[in-house]
């Protein structure tokens, strides 16, 4: 395959399939995030045990701001006062999309998971580093229909988020990293 073929077929890949069964356009990363984020209820997955992980920081930030993340993590059945389920396919109601904070090896099955569990919208977390990527996640969701974004915090892109996290948004911006 040739470097255009193999554009067009991650383009292909990169389509979503709307609720309705139907294919919608190629989506921007910006677009993702924004759809994503739109869904006001979904599964934080590898939320730690530990009080001061930034996992926990970045749970109980979505829910000073409004929304209703279900935290995912098989050692736990309470985070921060709110039910924890052991697997996304035990989440009643069932939630479209999964926040994972995993690391990449286990992401691969994670990603399986989500599948199993009709989840359409993936957001692999990752402020430094590979984060929770995979390559062979992403392709999964890619070939599954699921919508995913390979990257990126969220907290960059959660309205009236703190400084730090703007600056963040900011530099990536001047390095021509952010997402469009």
């Amino acid at each position: 395959m040739n470097l255009k073929e193999k554009k067009v077929v991650t383009e292909f890949r990169q389509c979503v399939i709307i609720a309705g069964g139907r294919f919608g356009s190629v989506m921007t990363v910006m677009e993702r995030i924004q759809d994503f984020l739109g869904q006001k209820r979904f599964a934080i997955v590898g939320v730690s045990r530990q009080p001061k992980d930034f996992s926990r920081v970045l749970l109980r930030e979505f829910r000073q701001k409004g929304f209703d993340p279900v935290p995912v993590n098989p050692e736990a059945r309470e985070m921060e006062g709110v039910p924890c389920f052991a697997r996304l396919q035990e989440i009643e109601p069932p939630v479209d999309g999964a926040l994972l904070m995993t690391p990449p090896a286990l992401t691969d099955r994670v990603v399986r998971d989500c599948a199993e569990a009709g989840i359409k919208r993936v957001w692999m977390y990752r402020a430094t580093g590979q984060g929770a990527v995979s390559a062979d996640a992403v392709k999964f969701c890619e070939a599954n229909g699921i919508s995913v974004i390979a990257g990126e915090c969220p907290m960059m892109f959660l309205p009236g988020g703190a400084w730090f996290h703007r600056l963040h948004g900011w530099v990536k911006k001047i390095a021509g990293s952010y997402p469009r």
